[in-house]
């Protein structure tokens, strides 16, 4: 049987779409993992790469701690967490949130150091205060950029967060975890073609996201 065929049997069998561990119940959990270490990953990227971004300061420590991050293996920092403070939710979250930050933070800061400095410039004449320069000047031009960051560190989440199976976790993961070790190749399949349409689910909402937020001059620049 080809991959198509072992595809074809996982989403035709009835079992699979019903339970504990049906599709529905696990596509789920693996959407509420994802978006809590995007929620993380955001909270933490965005406040940090819009400060930096706007005054031009750290952007050196920036690149430093962001390249530092993405060497770090996710699998590799999960078993490291796991021995240090066991299983959960938790050691899930600090690999997904470690992998997603640095996409996060360093686009956000190139977007708005990229910004022309030119209405900046005049926004600070006409004695505009930093915080709205940045929200209403500098923010604006560099949303299509800061959405790109988001976009990236979400499909790494979706495709990283099959992590959570190997410390008893649900989530899609867990039919490709299962599936190698039962043997099950229309589960593995099965679970890696559910991982593939999610991450490119994300990728149509966050296109979708950026016709709606992006102002319409901004993106036929």
């Amino acid at each position: 049987m080809n991959i198509f065929g072992f595809a074809d049997a996982f989403f035709s069998d009835s079992a699979n779409w019903q339970g504990y561990d049906g599709i529905p119940q696990r596509f789920l959990e693996h959407l509420q993992y994802s978006l809590l270490a995007l929620a993380v990953a955001a909270a933490i990227g965005l406040p940090v790469g819009l400060l930096t971004g706007h005054t031009g300061r750290g952007g050196n420590a920036l690149a430093f701690i962001a390249n530092a991050a993405r060497a770090l293996p996710s699998f590799g920092l999960l078993v490291l967490v796991v021995l240090l403070i066991g299983f959960g939710l938790l050691p899930v979250m600090i690999p997904l949130v470690v992998l997603a930050v640095p996409p996060i933070l360093v686009t956000t800061y190139e977007a708005v150091r990229t910004v022309d400095p030119s209405p900046v410039d005049a926004a600070r004449g006409m004695g505009m205060p930093e915080s709205r320069i940045l929200f209403q000047v500098e923010v604006p031009v560099a949303l299509p950029l800061i959405l790109s960051g988001l976009r990236s560190a979400a499909i790494q989440i979706v495709s990283t967060a099959t992590i959570a199976a190997y410390v008893s976790l649900g989530g899609l993961g867990r039919y490709i975890i299962d599936g190698l070790y039962q043997r099950d190749y229309e589960k593995v399949v099965g679970g890696a073609t559910l991982v593939a349409v999610l991450a490119l689910v994300t990728l149509v909402l966050f296109w979708v996201a950026g016709r709606f937020v992006v102002s319409p001059g901004v993106r036929r620049r």
